[in-house]
């Protein structure tokens, strides 16, 4: 035990729970440590586990299993740096409450990564109508991961800023099917320190999830600072999942000047109705200094629907900078360019022209 330093294992749940039994004693050199069950069955990880202290663990890496006391055991690791807790069987045992003063003690703790089991479900006890508590510092955290539900992201994020994170993925289910709301994320958001180098914003509809991401661009990479998925199939609910962060209230919004909206695998559809061009406006709404617009074939027309309802005094309420938009596999004549013709002609007039172009080669609109 005194000469182990690493220990990476994948096992079956019965054959984990052998392993794990001589393991209740102190491992002084242990500094990687990974555990998994290859089954679903639960394995439990007794509190007795390591004697309840891993002094020099920098790595810890947990997958389909569960550990009550993993915070007790947490409080000895000062050295931790990278703490993966992967599709944990029930998020009532690693509470926000319980888990962030512990993750505050971590101050080398630079990766985290929290799944759970989407079939469990979290209840916060009524704490979303209590005062917003006193929120702890984890001063060297870099990259967040998150799959689960809102409502434990919301309670999660509303108790630790995060000085250093640079990159943050999550994948969000709702516990209701029509209830995306996400305010405390998105006030998490924009106290992170993210790059003022953000250039695109993609807004990317798939068969089962709405996504926004923001990057960057450097000399050798892209590099996806935020990724938001809301987990949802029908087409109304990823425009209205996807509308709750792109608001006006998320900041970071407000400067991309290149936007990309898409839809990937199969053709959407979205019906160009009162609620669809309704809920396009209000989440374009949040782009203010966008001058590129970048679509996808299949959402371009419905896209051109909502922007032709922009007359008079509101014709610039919505994309005021459009300089360009670009449509991929574009025909020279079709649904978008009959739906899209007036909304050019009203900015034309107001001194806003904009040109449209298939991606990647000039068109010409009939006139």
């Amino acid at each position: 035990m005194n000469r182990v330093c690493q220990v990476d294992l994948t096992a079956a749940g019965l054959r984990l729970d052998k392993v794990l039994a001589p393991m209740q004693v102190p491992f002084p050199e242990l500094t990687d440590l990974r555990l998994s069950s290859s089954n679903r069955d639960k394995t439990v990880i007794p509190d007795t586990f390591l004697g309840g202290s891993a002094p020099r663990l920098q790595i810890l890496a947990l997958s389909f299993v569960s550990f009550p006391g993993l915070p007790k055991l947490l409080l000895s690791t000062s050295h931790l740096v990278e703490l993966y807790l992967r599709r944990i069987p029930d998020s009532g045992e690693i509470s926000p409450e319980a888990i962030v003063p512990t993750l505050s003690m971590l101050s080398n703790l630079e990766s985290f990564t929290l799944t759970f089991d989407h079939f469990w479900p979290y209840s916060d006890r009524g704490s979303s109508s209590l005062p917003p508590p006193k929120r702890s510092i984890l001063p060297a955290l870099a990259q967040f991961r998150f799959d689960g539900l809102i409502d434990y992201l919301e309670q999660l994020v509303t108790r630790i800023d995060t000085p250093q994170l640079d990159r943050m993925h999550v994948n969000l289910l709702s516990r209701t099917e029509f209830n995306f709301s996400c305010p405390r994320l998105v006030q998490f958001i924009n106290r992170m320190p993210t790059s003022s180098l953000l250039d695109e914003a993609h807004v990317e509809f798939h068969d089962s999830t709405a996504r926004l991401g923001l990057r960057y661009r450097t000399s050798e990479s892209i590099v996806d600072e935020l990724m938001i998925n809301f987990l949802c199939y029908e087409s109304h609910l990823q425009l209205s999942s996807i509308k709750q962060v792109c608001n006006p209230s998320l900041h970071l919004l407000s400067t991309v000047e290149d936007l990309y909206v898409e839809h990937r695998f199969c053709e959407p559809d979205w019906e160009n109705d009162e609620i669809g061009n309704d809920l396009w406006l209000q989440l374009l709404l949040p782009f203010i200094a966008v001058k590129n617009l970048y679509l996808s074939e299949g959402i371009a027309s419905g896209i051109a629907a909502a922007l032709q309802e922009l007359v008079g005094d509101r014709i610039t309420e919505v994309l005021p900078n459009l300089q360009h938009i670009f449509v991929k596999e574009l025909e020279p004549s079709g649904p978008f360019q009959g739906n899209i013709g007036q909304f050019l002609a009203a900015r034309q007039l107001s001194n806003h022209i904009i040109a449209v172009s298939v991606w990647g080669q000039d068109l010409k609109l009939p006139t």
